[in-house]
């Protein structure tokens, strides 16, 4: 998923092409030894318990009561929607997944292991597959209600599923890539809007919900922990893009008032049955997230450790304020772990020289960069050649060069411009940069100088608001302009099937550098009819070649979190699952 809000999952634009750094040099050492101790979240969601319900355990002195406030300091992290359909990015599926939508399945935090583990949600189980895995089965449990008291039926949950196949750009979702790709009948259907609810590719029987499949899905139990497969109610009520801006609850907090990029507030909802939901609590009276919120004023609320700091998380503390904060707030500043990568992809028909995008990878400034933006390489960015992020099952190292390492060497960036028959200053590279912050403006001049020095022109292109506007986007002007785009991207589950084909398969929206490779193409749909256990391992392979065979990209780091919160904040994890704060299981500590 989109790291700021991949659709879901993403940092600020400044951070996003400024992240340090590509390959092993660059600052891929030690972590500081400062501050709280760095939160891996284990397998991030690679265990399963099948047999997981509700009510969740207590959490050890948790009480209820207090409002939680929560600051987003990063300019395109506000949901502009809350539409479950359309929600695809870190920041979104975090606070709706967790508190107010439920779905087939969910994560927990199991406090002996301390990893996310898959457990059942609206299902009374994981869901049954057939032998092949092209037919799924859940069965969905009694005493669910909507906000209004209503019953959550199969058929509600049903028509959401549908709705995830939608192609209006108002619920344009991870539907399009899972539900479109893997339900039989998917390419023929726009949704219940457009061609009815009659869709024979879900049925349903009482309470059961059968799925048939276009090809194998054994991963469908995790498919089914995005709020887009959970329940709508068909007719006017549900229809977007209303349904966004009033979305009926089915966990345990609804929505008080939403102000699209500001400000999202939520009120416990008293319809949530804590005996059918094994992984949630409902311990603060509401939660108050603001969004776009500035950086430096963000930091100082916490610095300054004053009555609201003492109930408040923050979601991005800037490197900048990381040695005065972990002396300010100890153990309460929180390093955090995230299968998330981060990537500066130059345009495959713009630059087809091999040679001249290799160029780019040791022309890039990842330490200057980076520190420009307010990183901490080895902290809040760790670097590698891979593809996919540490902690993926079946990643492997490896040189995308190979018998080079690569890392800021504007001499040999120079010699591969002079193999592809480019003079020094006669090639322009063309990006783009967030003007609206300084840590955007100054990672820009970083960029520009270490390029110009690797024999490089330069041409850098400002813009306020979410990169993704820009970079995913072939109408817009600034779009035409360039010849390199980034992405951040994460897993949506902890497999690389949620992370190859959508970034480096033909024509994929966040396919931002316009890759395309027949072979590629065939690789990715040869893998994913695989028997499941060889799957980790051809992907694995699979990432060494479009690295060394194509180099269509620059790995500029796998991203981490940097978290504060108050004295008051009880029961502080990482949700390594999706990236961000494990807001289910927090509570107020009273004064």
């Amino acid at each position: 998923m989109k790291r700021s809000k991949s659709m879901a999952a993403v940092a600020g634009a400044a951070a996003l092409f400024t992240l340090a750094a590509c390959g092993g040099g660059g600052g891929g050492g030690d972590q500081p030894q400062t501050g709280g101790e760095f939160q891996e979240g284990g397998a991030a969601g690679e265990l399963k318990d099948p047999d997981a319900q509700g009510p969740a355990d207590p959490i050890e002195g948790a009480e209820e009561g207090g409002t939680l406030n929560v600051l987003l300091p990063l300019p395109d992290e506000g949901p502009t929607t809350l539409d479950p359909t359309a929600g695809w990015s870190v920041t979104d599926n975090s606070i709706l997944q967790n508190l107010v939508f439920r779905s087939l399945t969910t994560f927990k935090y199991d406090y002996e292991t301390d990893e996310m583990v898959l457990v059942p949600d609206l299902a009374t189980d994981l869901g049954t597959p057939n032998e092949d895995f092209t037919e799924w089965t859940f069965t969905i449990k009694d005493g669910i209600r909507w906000e209004n008291g209503d019953p959550v039926t199969a058929e509600d949950v049903a028509f959401g599923m549908k709705r995830s196949m939608a192609e209006s750009a108002d619920l344009q979702g991870p539907g399009t890539k899972y539900s479109k790709t893997y339900f039989e009948g998917a390419e023929d259907y726009a949704g219940p809007y457009v061609d009815g609810e009659d869709f024979p590719g879900i049925t349903v029987d009482g309470s059961d919900i059968t799925i048939q499949m276009s090809q194998p899905f054994p991963e469908m139990d995790y498919w089914g922990s995005f709020m887009a497969m959970g329940p709508v109610p068909s007719g006017p009520e549900g229809e977007a893009p209303g349904y966004g801006n009033a979305p009926l609850a089915t966990g345990p907090y609804k929505v008080a008032e939403f102000r699209s990029g500001e400000i999202l507030r939520l009120e416990r909802n008293d319809e949530w049955d804590p005996e059918t939901d094994a992984s949630r609590h409902q311990y603060p009276d509401e939660y108050v997230f603001e969004f776009a919120q500035d950086t430096t004023s963000s930091d100082q609320v916490m610095l300054n450790n004053t009555e609201q700091s003492q109930t408040t998380v923050l979601t991005a503390l800037q490197g900048s304020s990381y040695q005065q904060a972990t002396e300010a707030l100890g153990d309460r500043v929180v390093p955090a772990s995230q299968a998330c990568t981060s990537f500066w992809n130059p345009d495959y028909e713009k630059i087809p020289e091999k040679e001249v995008r290799q160029a780019l990878a040791f022309a890039y400034p990842y330490e200057d960069a980076a520190a420009a933006a307010g990183e901490i390489p080895g902290l809040t960015r760790t670097f590698g050649e891979p593809i996919l992020p540490p902690g993926m099952a079946g990643r492997e190292d490896y040189e995308a060069i190979e018998g080079e390492t690569i890392e800021t060497d504007p001499e040999r960036a120079r010699e591969l411009l002079a193999e592809a028959g480019f003079e020094p200053g006669e090639y322009e590279i063309r990006f783009s940069f967030t003007n609206s912050t300084p840590e955007g403006r100054a990672a820009k001049e970083q960029i520009e100088t270490a390029l110009e020095d690797a024999g490089f022109a330069t041409q850098a292109f400002g813009y306020g608001g979410s990169p993704y506007d820009v970079w995913t986007d072939p109408d817009n002007n600034i779009y035409k302009e360039l010849n390199v785009r980034g992405v951040a991207w994460c897993s949506d589950w902890p497999s690389a099937s949620t992370f190859i084909p959508a970034l480096f398969e033909t024509g994929q929206e966040y396919n931002t550098g316009n890759f395309s490779e027949q072979a590629v193409d065939d690789r990715i749909g040869e893998i994913s009819g695989l028997p499941v256990e060889e799957q980790p391992a051809a992907w694995a392979d699979l990432d060494r070649t479009i690295r060394q065979d194509y180099f269509p990209t620059l790995t500029l780091g796998y991203l981490n979190n940097l978290f504060a919160y108050g004295e008051r904040v009880g029961n502080f994890q990482n949700d390594a699952a999706q990236g961000f704060p494990n807001w289910r299981d927090m509570y107020v500590v009273p004064e």
